[in-house]
């Protein structure tokens, strides 16, 4: 019974393990990435829309090239934050950390 309760457990944190893998997959970033462009075009003014751009590099996939005008970037943050809760947790780390470079490159254009 002891053994059992061993291997249940071993196979407990090896799914957790791969669903944290997962959450850094490119396809699994890339959907995020659509997610959140989307929403951000959705939250702010009409002019702005064109302003925000995010593709994905067609050999690096894990690169991301990110392009917004200095005025969308608040909404730009804005539908990463929305979108955090929804996300896998290794998923999560990662926007979180994108969201901070975001504001701490915005930061360098309001000084």
């Amino acid at each position: 019974m002891g053994e059992d309760f061993g291997l249940s457990t071993i196979d407990k944190l090896l799914k957790m393990i791969e669903e944290k893998k997962l959450g850094l997959d490119p396809d699994v970033l890339a959907y995020w990435f659509r997610i959140i462009e989307s929403d951000a075009k959705a939250l702010c003014p009409e002019d702005l829309r064109d302003s925000i751009s995010i593709k994905q590099d067609p050999i690096l996939w894990m690169k991301f090239q990110l392009k917004t005008s200095k005025r969308a970037i608040p909404f730009l943050i804005q539908a990463i934050e929305k979108n955090l809760p929804a996300m896998p947790y290794a998923t999560k780390l990662y926007f979180m950390k994108v969201g901070e470079i975001i504001e701490e490159e915005a930061s360098k254009f309001y000084v």
